[in-house]
């Protein structure tokens, strides 16, 4: 075994592809696909399951990254102390559901670094897409919520995934709306206010379950829905028509002063935003740097829950 061969195999778990990798490590696919066959068969398991719709990493293949991935950290500190070798670029991957909180995050993490090469990736994405990334190991990190509904049902895909789910804040539901709309003046809201407006939810594709919804309450009796799959445009709907939607209750830095407001629903639940990551990975020190500005964003008066996130 080789770092060389560490270093391929986890190339091609960053890339999700044989290709892509082969063509990141400027070498030929066979050769690429030789090196991991000889480190499988040396090691005796199966790193990577091969289908005809692409690679996916096996359980096996998930325990031995975690490993690799420290191993090549390490020797990449130790060659950049005692060499003065020019260390490799820096990965750091984020899947999420729509929070503008954990964008502004990412920025800071960005501005902070000092570092001359990165490969850094934020993906918002489905709910069920989040759980995967983080599973098996395509993020570093995943960031969704869990509430008295779905906790059973997320508990057991973390539990199944190898996954530890680790708490942000807690916050009831509120209500997002134009600054213009019918019911920005009110104090609070309950159904009845809400059921002549058009609801905006974000797609979830074929795991369209009220467990993976990101939008904190569900309601059967609507009768106008519309469905987006980027925060763009559902800023852009919310600013342009007297639809809503249902967050959190912290809003984005960019957001503010910009014609939304946000008013609390009327309900005792509480939900639970929070960061999941693998059990078998180990933090990097830039994930715990990226976690520790969430945590501050938190903590700070950027979440005045008086402001709203979506």
């Amino acid at each position: 075994m080789t770092l060389q061969q560490l270093r391929y195999a986890i190339e091609i778990a960053n890339s999700g592809s044989m290709n892509e990798a082969a063509k990141r490590l400027f070498v030929s696919q066979p050769s690429l696909s030789n090196a991991i066959k000889e480190l499988e068969s040396e090691l005796g398991i199966t790193i990577f399951e091969r289908t005809n719709r692409g690679i996916s990493i096996s359980a096996e293949g998930m325990e031995f990254l975690g490993y690799a991935r420290q191993i090549i950290e390490q020797t990449e500190f130790m060659e950049n102390r005692y060499t003065g070798k020019k260390r490799s670029p820096v990965y750091f991957s984020v899947s999420t559901q729509h929070y503008a909180f954990v964008v502004d995050a990412f920025v800071r993490l960005m501005k902070e670094r000092n570092v001359s090469e990165y490969n850094f990736s934020l993906r918002e994405t489905q709910t069920y897409e989040v759980i995967e990334d983080v599973r098996t190991l395509r993020s570093d990190l995943g960031i969704l919520y869990i509430n008295e509904s779905n906790y059973k049902v997320m508990n057991k895909l973390f539990s199944d995934g190898n996954l530890k789910f680790t708490p942000l804040f807690n916050t009831n539901p509120h209500v997002y709306v134009r600054a213009g709309h019918p019911l920005a003046a009110k104090e609070t809201l309950i159904l009845d206010d809400i059921l002549p407006f058009p609801y905006i939810t974000f797609e979830q594709g074929d795991n369209n379950s009220l467990h993976y919804s990101e939008e904190m309450l569900s309601f059967t009796q609507i009768e106008k829905n519309i469905k987006v799959t980027d925060r763009a445009t559902l800023t852009n709907l919310l600013l342009g028509t007297d639809s809503y939607t249902i967050g959190t209750g912290i809003m984005a830095s960019e957001l503010n002063g910009n014609g939304l407001v946000t008013i609390p629903y009327d309900s005792n639940e509480v939900f639970t935003v929070g960061w999941i990551t693998h059990k078998d990975r180990k933090p990097s020190e830039i994930m715990s740097s990226y976690i520790e500005l969430l945590n501050d964003l938190v903590a700070s008066n950027y979440f005045d829950l008086n402001q709203f996130l979506l």
